[in-house]
């Protein structure tokens, strides 16, 4: 059985970088949620050269049907796989703080404005299959 893992997009590697990025819990049950929705990131936006900055935007975040099944023809699987992501975006520039001489203090992240369940595109979401 293949296992497909995805991680959503700049924001979302920024949390697997370690920058203490947090989901917001602004309604309904998150563990029990089944689709694909916008939800509030917070994360810290940084760069050498200049001091973080926290930052509170939109991502996507769910989760989708998926599912795979053995058929009798090569591949053999017949698969499924749907991914929660980036269906549009808009781009925000903000100025870090404290930025060295020479340093370009501009940081641009994306911004969530819909999200669906749709096939994994790797112009929007890091796709991973092992």
């Amino acid at each position: 059985m293949r296992l497909a893992y995805l991680f959503l997009g700049p924001a979302a590697l920024l949390l697997l970088a370690g920058c203490g990025c947090v989901l917001s819990t602004s309604g309904g049950n998150l563990h029990t949620f089944v689709g694909c929705a916008v939800r509030e990131f917070t994360f810290l936006a940084k760069k050498p050269g200049c001091k973080g900055l926290r930052i509170t935007t939109d991502a996507c975040w769910g989760r989708c049907e998926t599912w795979e099944k053995p058929i009798l023809e090569p591949p053999y699987i017949e698969a499924h796989h749907r991914v929660c992501t980036y269906n549009e975006t808009k781009q925000v520039t903000v100025k870090l703080p404290n930025c060295a001489p020479g340093v370009d203090p501009f940081y641009t992240y994306p911004v969530a404005v819909r999200c669906d369940c749709g096939a994994c595109s790797t112009a929007t979401t890091e796709c991973e299959t092992i």
